[in-house]
């Protein structure tokens, strides 16, 4: 799948942890406790906004140049990476109905075997994605 390359601004709270925004996704908010979390949570927030936009056809944005941003003194500014087909094998696990047609005898076997289909073509599905 697709990996998305954005800047995130980390600035840096009283408190100790920080809050963060992006310049190319200015809809797009979180924070964290510290530097680890901040960067898991921006991971999350940045991918929701992909996502989103995906699903709604909508354009994604060039991604702006670490060196073209404009930082405020005590923040600091890091690229993070998003892996879309992650965060999809994450989040949309929703299930749908499919209809697929296999040869009778082979049906009548694996009903006698006890054969979960549903289980077999999902196992054999993540075989052959995973290789793309």
């Amino acid at each position: 799948m697709t990996h998305y390359f954005y800047p995130a601004i980390f600035h840096k709270e009283e408190n100790g942890g920080f809050w963060i925004s992006f310049p190319d996704f200015p809809e797009c908010f979180t924070q964290g406790d510290s530097i680890e979390n901040a960067y898991e949570m921006s991971v999350e927030a940045m991918g929701l906004c992909i996502d989103e936009k995906l699903k709604n056809n909508e354009p994604l944005p060039n991604s702006s140049a670490p060196a073209d941003i404009i930082l405020n003194e005590g923040d600091f500014s890091i690229l993070v990476e998003f892996d879309l087909g992650k965060y999809r094998r994450t989040h949309n696990l929703k299930s749908v109905k499919k209809t697929l047609s296999i040869p009778e005898w082979l049906n009548e076997a694996a009903m006698a075997q006890k054969i979960n289909f549903s289980k077999v073509l999902q196992e054999a599905l993540l075989q052959k994605v995973e290789n793309v």
